[in-house]
C-alpha cells in the first residue's frame, strides 16, 4: 500500500511507501514496536529483547539488532518526508565524541523550533568538514535558511562565504543553545551504549536515532497534559504509516 501525503509547504502529494516486509516472519507490528522501543528510549537489545518477552512475543536480540539496522533509517525517511518545511533559521553545532578511542566530531543542524536537520560524524572540524556538512544539509533539505547561527568556530565563516554567503551569518556565543541542546539525547544515548565502535556504526546510528527520537519527544513544556496527549496520539500515527503498520490494521 502506498499512502500519499501533503508535506505542508510543499503544495505537492509526495508518495510514501513504507519499507518492504517481505521474508520477515513476524507481524509488522512487531518489527515496528521493537525498532521504537530501541530508538526511542536508551534500551540495549537484549533489554528489548526482555520487554517483548514480557508481552509473550519471543525475538532473540540478534534478531531485533538486524531489524533496527534495515528498517531504522527507512522509519527515520519516512517520518521525515512527513515533516514541514524546516524553519529559515538555523543553528549548527559539532561537539566530539569518542570513537573507539578516537575523537572524533559530530556535526548537527537544528532548525528554530528544534528539530534536528542532520547529523554528521566526521574526523575533523576544519573549513573542509563544514563546508562538507553545510553542501550535505543543503541537498537534504532541498531549502536554503535565511539566517545561520553558529558557534565562534571560524571554520563555519569561510564555509559560509563559499557555500552560502547571501544567507545571513550569525556567530556570537550564547546564540547557538538551540544546536547544542540538541545535543543532549545523543549524549544519554552514548553513555548507555558505552560508546560507539566505528564511525560508520555511529553515522548509521545516529542517522535513524535523530529523526526517531525526536519524533517522539514534542515540547511538553510548551503544552497541556491533553495537547500533549494529542500531540502524541498524532505523532504515533505518523509512525504507523511510515512503518507500515497502518496499512496492515486497515487490512486486519
Amino acid at each position: 500500500m502506498i499512502f500519499w501525503l501533503v508535506v505542508p509547504g510543499r503544495g505537492s502529494l509526495v508518495p510514501s511507501a513504507p519499507p518492504s516486509y517481505k521474508g520477515c516472519r513476524y507481524p509488522v507490528e512487531v518489527i515496528a514496536h521493537c525498532v521504537w522501543l530501541y530508538f526511542r528510549f536508551p534500551l540495549s537489545f537484549r533489554e528489548v529483547e526482555e520487554l517483548m518477552l514480557e508481552r509473550g512475543v519471543i525475538v532473540s536480540h540478534e534478531t531485533i539488532r538486524r531489524w533496527c539496522v534495515k528498517f531504522g533509517q527507512s522509519y527515520a525517511n519516512g517520518l521525515r518526508r512527513r515533516q514541514p518545511q524546516p524553519c529559515d533559521k538555523w543553528h549548527l553545532d559539532e561537539v566530539f565524541i569518542k570513537i573507539d578511542g578516537e575523537q572524533k566530531y559530530l556535526w548537527r543542524a537544528a532548525d528554530a523550533d528544534g528539530t534536528v536537520l542532520d547529523t554528521l560524524v566526521q574526523s575533523r572540524r576544519d573549513t573542509a568538514a563544514a563546508r562538507r556538512f553545510l553542501h550535505r544539509l543543503l541537498r537534504k533539505t532541498c531549502s536554503a535558511p535565511r539566517v545561520l547561527v553558529t558557534d565562534k568556530l571560524r571554520s563555519y565563516g569561510a564555509a559560509h562565504r563559499e557555500v552560502v554567503p547571501s544567507v545571513e551569518h550569525r556567530s556570537r556565543k550564547g546564540l547557538n543553545n538551540r544546536a547544542e541542546n540538541s545535543h543532549h539525547p545523543t549524549r544519554q544515548r552514548e553513555r548507555a551504549m558505552k560508546g560507539f565502535r566505528s564511525a560508520g556504526g555511529a553515522q548509521r546510528f545516529l542517522s535513524a536515532f535523530s529523526s526517531i527520537s525526536p519524533h517522539f519527544r514534542p515540547r511538553r513544556h510548551l503544552m497541556t497534559a491533553t495537547g500533549h496527549r494529542t500531540e502524541t496520539t498524532i505523532r504515533f500515527a505518523s509512525w504507523d504509516q511510515a512503518t507500515g503498520a497502518a496499512g496492515q490494521l486497515a487490512g486486519a
